[in-house]
């Protein structure tokens, strides 16, 4: 209880927290930024100080001081990024991951990509790595950091309402619905991958066959024209004397030179 009551509008502690936590854990993901983002929404549920505001407007500028700094690390240390958060076969998933969703969705999926679990870090990184169009990312950046930001004190002054005088189940309501969305983007996008996947693969088996096709009846009309024009060949001049078989002005023009 006295941690939630020192989380207050007027203390200088909620103001570093929102803006220090969701802007580090950008690059230190099990930093629990949106945990103590719900905390400060289920603290202030009963204050109506407009005060609240600036507390929302500070976490929206860590989420995107976070986003646009690894965005910065990743455009700068691409190689070295690649070595240290994507090493491994789980790591080359996620990067394959975040590339192929970055040229399939662009713009949208860096919004949606904050309340995919660990696919922000991904997804910003990639977006320096393979050197995405920075006005649009930036643009993205802040679209995400504010819809991030209400949605995280909505959800925990929705708490804190609902249990206004036990704040820490208010806290564990909160959270939980927070994880229970989480868990449903995070179906979707399964689901969609996978029907992505099927798809693109029957379209590539289709393609080879179909290809095939075209290579053998390329094949077969070549056989058939190099088989017409010797006929012709074989036609304007008789039938072929073979290697041992010269014909009698060929004869006369070697024995004259032989002469």
């Amino acid at each position: 209880m006295n941690a939630l009551a020192s989380l207050q509008v007027d203390a200088l502690l909620s103001y570093a927290i929102a803006i220090v936590l969701p802007a580090l854990d950008a690059i230190l993901p099990v930093l629990p930024s949106e945990t103590a983002i719900i905390t400060l929404g289920v603290a202030t549920a009963g204050s109506t100080d407009p005060r609240i505001g600036l507390l929302v407007a500070f976490t929206a500028a860590g989420a995107f001081l976070g986003d646009n700094l690894c965005y910065l690390l990743g455009r700068r240390f691409g190689p070295r990024i690649e070595r240290r958060f994507f090493r491994g076969e789980k790591g080359a998933r996620r990067l394959a991951w975040a590339e192929r969703s970055l040229e399939r969705y662009g713009m949208p999926l860096i919004v949606v990509c904050r309340f995919i679990p660990g696919g922000r870090t991904a997804v910003m990184l990639c977006c320096g790595i393979v050197r995405y169009n920075q006005r649009r990312f930036v643009v993205a950046t802040a679209i995400a950091g504010v819809i991030w930001a209400c949605y995280s004190f909505f959800i925990g002054r929705l708490g804190g309402q609902a249990f206004e005088d036990q704040p820490w189940a208010g806290l564990l309501l909160a959270l939980g619905v927070a994880l229970a969305i989480s868990a449903l983007i995070e179906l979707i996008r399964r689901l969609r991958s996978g029907r992505a996947s099927r798809g693109n693969a029957g379209q590539v088996e289709a393609d080879d066959a179909g290809q095939d096709q075209a290579d053998r009846d390329q094949l077969e009309g070549g056989h058939r024209v190099a088989q017409e024009g010797h006929a012709d060949d074989r036609g304007a001049r008789g039938a072929d004397p073979g290697p041992h078989g010269v014909g009698r002005p060929d004869l006369e023009v070697a024995q004259r030179h032989g002469q």
